[in-house]
């Protein structure tokens, strides 16, 4: 086993978990609304995980922290819940799946990184499995999710490629509480605009936000700028 191989299989469980944002949206959270959610799901692990870290960007990084904020989690996040809520979790997965086709041509323009055959293939590759695994003959495409869930995907490919670029100047765990904090703070103002009030949280809707959060966010952010790095 080559030394790179424990990295990618850790990185590997980031998305692994992601997939299991669309049955725990549908099923633990179905009242709420796509910004809310998104917001819930940022700015509480982000703000634990900065108590934690204990540290605050300095400098430069103040702007790149809420540019990356954005892209990796106010955008991102807020699309994924549209797509989800609009769209059978196969097809919301499936239009999901293309974002690491995205990386390797975004790269390849921010960065000059060669586009490589086997990446591409690879890519290809892992949409088409997605697809296979999860969507039905009778799955329905509903506009507007399937361009929330694109523009979602061209989001994070811009994210993660910055992320590359970038190289942040601390600790990965501090890394992502910057990222989910700033992500969840651009996010309350448009929660509280565009999305009617929260409703009354049960027990079920606080098991679904634990979990988008402290697993679905803090765990798996962690581990795929781990990997990205």
């Amino acid at each position: 086993m080559s030394l790179r191989t424990p990295d990618l299989l850790f990185t590997a469980i980031a998305p692994a978990i992601w997939g299991s944002t669309y049955i725990v949206t549908t099923q633990y959270l179905p009242n709420f609304s796509p910004m809310t959610v998104a917001m819930l799901r940022a700015l509480p692990a982000g703000l634990l995980l900065v108590m934690i870290v204990r540290q605050i960007p300095t400098g430069i990084w103040w702007m790149r922290i809420f540019i990356l904020g954005a892209l990796n989690i106010s955008l991102f996040w807020s699309l994924l819940f549209i797509s989800v809520y609009r769209l059978p979790g196969g097809v919301a997965a499936t239009v999901g799946a293309v974002q690491p086709l995205m990386v390797v041509f975004i790269s390849a323009a921010l960065l000059g990184s060669p586009i490589r055959l086997m990446a591409v293939l690879g890519a290809i590759c892992g949409t088409a499995g997605v697809a296979l695994l999860v969507l039905t003959p009778n799955a329905a495409l509903d506009p507007v999710g399937v361009a929330a869930g694109l523009a979602g995907a061209v989001s994070m490919a811009f994210g993660t490629v910055l992320t590359r670029k970038w190289q942040p100047p601390v600790p990965l765990l501090t890394f992502t509480a910057w990222q989910l904090a700033a992500g969840g703070l651009l996010l309350v103002p448009v929660a509280l605009v565009f999305d009617p009030p929260i409703p009354m949280p049960t027990g079920t809707n606080v098991l679904g936000l634990a979990w988008l959060g402290l697993i679905g966010a803090g765990l798996t952010y962690f581990l795929w700028f781990r990997g990205i790095s």
